[in-house]
This record gives structure tokens, C-alpha cells and sequence, in this order.
């Protein structure tokens, strides 16, 4: 298991466009990636769910990532929140 913790710096926070770019990027993983903001957390797989975590800029959120590639798909997350937020 991989958590990263990290810090919306986007201006709009998490918002269409670029989350459904995050999303598709992960969606070639088999690992599980959940993030958690506050007591709720969604499938970050899933766009519909993520967008309706309501994550604004300077949000703290934790990822947790589980599965066979899990470190691979770490990396992918980190260098997508890294560009897109």
C-alpha cells in the first residue's frame, strides 16, 4: 500500500477537465486508488465521485493506492496532480 499526501494548488481546485485527464490516466492501472478529504472518500477512478468531493485550492487530501502496480501508478498520480493541480 502507497499514500501520498497533497495539496491542491489549482486555483479551481479539482474541476472537469483535468480531473477527467486524471482519471483516464488512471484507469490503465489494476490497482485500487482512493482518495480521502476530511471523513469522506471516493474511488478516484471514478469522475462523477470525484468531482462531487468538492476539492477546492488548498485542500490537503490523502491518496491511498493499492494493488500489484501500485508503484507505478503512485508515480503516474504525483506527476498528474503535480501538472494539472
Amino acid at each position: 500500500m502507497k499514500e501520498i499526501s497533497y495539496v491542491i494548488n489549482d486555483p479551481n481546485g479539482i474541476h472537469a477537465r483535468p480531473a477527467g485527464l486524471l482519471v483516464k490516466a488512471l484507469k490503465g492501472f489494476e490497482s485500487s486508488v482512493t482518495v480521502f478529504k476530511g471523513d469522506k472518500s471516493v474511488d478516484m477512478k471514478k469522475l462523477l465521485a470525484l468531482m462531487g468531493m468538492g476539492i477546492k485550492q488548498g485542500d490537503s487530501i490523502t491518496v491511498r493506492i493499492e494493488g500489484a502496480d501500485e508503484e507505478k501508478c503512485a508515480e503516474a498520480l504525483l506527476k498528474e496532480l503535480k501538472e494539472r493541480f
